[in-house]
């Protein structure tokens, strides 16, 4: 699974992601050769979106979710906010429990 991290242009999400990295790799479920991350402005997000599975959208960029989900839905690609509480714990766990629910959801609904 491909998780691409939006966020305002960061240094805390690139601390997350690398929190998400450790989940996997500590996970005896998870394969860490099966995921791969990157965290982007949200502003490239147009010109990055279509190599990844899904977008977590950082809190400090919640505001432009309309602008997110504008590129998002045509793509057919999931998108999740995550929690500013979460964030502010730089929990990567609970962000790997969304971003691997928020995937399976939209795999569902899609009848994957």
């Amino acid at each position: 699974m491909k998780i691409l991290l939006c966020c305002a242009g960061g240094f805390s999400t690139n601390m997350l992601m690398q929190n998400m990295k450790k989940v996997v790799k500590e996970s005896a479920k998870l394969d860490e050769n099966e995921f791969d991350f990157t965290a982007i402005p949200a502003d490239s997000l147009e010109s990055e979106i279509d190599n990844w599975d899904i977008v977590m959208v950082g809190p400090q960029v919640s505001h432009k979710i309309d602008f997110i989900e504008s590129i998002c839905k045509p793509r057919n690609k999931p998108f999740v906010v995550i929690d500013k509480d979460v964030y502010g714990k730089m929990d990567g766990a609970t962000v790997m429990k969304l971003a691997l629910v928020t995937h399976k959801k939209h795999q569902l609904a899609q009848g994957q």
